[in-house]
């Protein structure tokens, strides 16, 4: 069972509990301490968890809903690009003599090309196939996008969605995202042209106050601010915003250039101020990454408004480092994958077992199959992008959007093993579990947060990460204390010592498990 981060690990950790009935649904807690605040997902999880657990495993059952939440986002963009593209002022120029494409064919090409540029983001590729709360955040930008967007030609729907839309970005952990987009909604609507939206902004003020309740009702209010006051500090957020948002933000700064007249227009101002939300929240909270990753719906739409004015030479830079990078990075995978089960060559392979020790290999023909078609499929499309075909609008997003899909197949099937192996925790949860049958009350010392969760989705265990040595319980007869890996053991009055437990790839640290000797 692999974990995209421990985000993801704390976040079904979480939602197994709820679904189990160990701790509460709109307060949750992990192991006796308060958990995410993020209710919104948490519950999604948890319902996808108790209607899904007799057919699917807790782990897969809870990914569902998210996989769904990124579906939901991906097609939020291409309609909210569909539509601002079909605005008078985002219309390209007529010819003198006709031939130009059909307004609803050219907002078509647009918003393919919106929809390739948010799959072709590096930032969606870390953060995208998380269960985590952020995902959740970011369909409820884009239905902010979508709302402002359609609301001259779907104005009841608009208005449904613009009051959903505010409170789920509040019950999802983003409260303040959720006011500040509903402050931008209400000034884009109150200087519209279109009828529609000018009467949509009662909508936006009604959903901004239900967002601001709800986050209060949750305690969802928390002072996150974390201003970088050192310069390499200040280069380290630089440096995210660079490759984060590759290759979008070279696409928006372009539309802002050549749009730039018409930053006011409605094409340009809703996802402008998406945009400037995302960005700006992560700057507050120190460089996040996932802030910036609902900075993405906006930033794509803007990318996709700098297809019909691109210069061919930055379509074609675009194109090769994309051919360049996806490439290399394939190459690598599948030499290290011929390291692990051929031993050619034999370097990448010596590297592994140096950083995680005792990893075995293990062969998958279906994930083979599905990496060699992959492949396959990208070296096609470098094929068909470098032909002299004529190609559409969307072009220059092709090679970027499908070398990320790539990468993340050959991720996912040629590295899934030793990824398991190195970031699980499953193999100290394994050494502990020699040493603690499972069900038994576990007090945690020092253990982080990822940790807790470890032990009660993967022991399974009831843990109480508040309660340490001092707290007598005939009830709680075990003690899991996190320490240094080159500290011995210490005696403890009253607990006996039993064991130890790392994981293969940390040096840094080990867990020594107790037995308490008397109540």
């Amino acid at each position: 069972m692999w974990y995209a981060t421990f985000h993801d690990l704390t976040t079904y950790a979480t939602m197994l509990a709820m679904a189990e009935g160990r701790t509460s649904w709109l307060n949750p807690t992990l192991g006796g301490l308060p958990a995410d605040v993020a209710v919104l997902p948490h519950v999604l999880g948890a319902w996808a968890i108790q209607a899904l657990s007799p057919w699917l495993t807790p782990a897969f059952a809870a990914r569902l809903p998210f996989v769904l939440l990124l579906a939901g986002t991906l097609t939020l963009v291409w309609y909210a690009t569909f539509h601002l593209a079909r605005t008078e002022a985002a219309q390209p120029l007529a010819f003198a003599f006709g031939g130009e494409a059909a307004p609803l064919d050219y907002a078509r090409a647009l918003a393919d090309g919106a929809l390739l540029a948010t799959i072709a983001s590096l930032g969606l590729l870390q953060l995208g196939h998380e269960t985590t709360p952020e995902l959740a955040q970011l369909c409820g930008v884009a239905l902010w996008l979508w709302a402002l967007a359609a609301a001259p030609y779907r104005e009841t729907r608009s208005r449904v969605v613009a009051v959903l839309a505010l409170p789920a970005l509040a019950c999802s952990g983003a409260p303040a995202v959720g006011v500040a987009l509903g402050a931008v909604a209400v000034l884009i609507c109150a200087r519209s042209a279109y009828r529609q939206v000018h009467r949509l902004t009662p909508w936006w003020l009604v959903s901004t106050a239900l967002a601001a309740l709800a986050a209060w009702g949750l305690g969802a209010w928390h002072w996150r601010v974390n201003l970088p006051d050192q310069s390499s500090e200040v280069l380290d957020i630089v440096k995210l915003l660079f490759w984060f948002t590759w290759p979008l933000w070279p696409m928006a700064c372009w539309t802002l250039w050549q749009w730039r007249r018409q930053w006011l227009r409605r094409h340009i101002s809703i996802p402008l101020g998406a945009l400037l939300v995302g960005l700006l929240t992560s700057l507050f909270m120190g460089g996040s990454d996932r802030a910036l990753m609902l900075a993405l719906p906006g930033l794509a739409v803007l990318a996709a408004f700098a297809l019909p004015t691109l210069r061919r030479s930055a379509g074609a830079l675009i194109d090769w480092f994309s051919v360049f990078f996806f490439s290399i990075a394939a190459l690598a995978v599948w030499v290290i994958y011929s390291s692990m089960h051929w031993g050619v060559p034999a370097k990448p392979m010596a590297n592994i077992l140096r950083l995680a020790p005792g990893f075995v290999p293990s062969f998958s023909a279906l994930a083979l199959t599905a990496a060699a078609l992959g492949t396959v499929a990208w070296l096609w499309l470098v094929r068909w992008r470098t032909s002299r075909h004529r190609h559409p609008l969307w072009k220059s997003l092709v090679l970027p959007a499908s070398g990320v899909a790539l990468a993340w197949l050959l991720t996912m099937t040629l590295w899934l093993p030793v990824l398991d192996y190195a970031r699980s925790p499953t193999p100290w949860v394994q050494a502990i579990a020699k040493t603690i049958p499972a069900g038994q009350c576990v007090r945690a010392l020092g253990l982080s947060r990822v940790q807790v969760a470890a032990l009660e989705a993967m022991g399974p265990y009831e843990v109480r990460a508040d309660a340490g040595a001092e707290t007598a319980s005939a009830n709680c007869p075990w003690w899991v204390v996190n320490t240094k890996a080159d500290q011995a053991a210490a005696a403890v009055p009253g607990w006996q010592l039993q064991g130890e437990a790392r994981r293969p790839t940390d040096r840094q640290e080990k867990l020594l498990i107790y037995r308490q000797t008397t109540p």
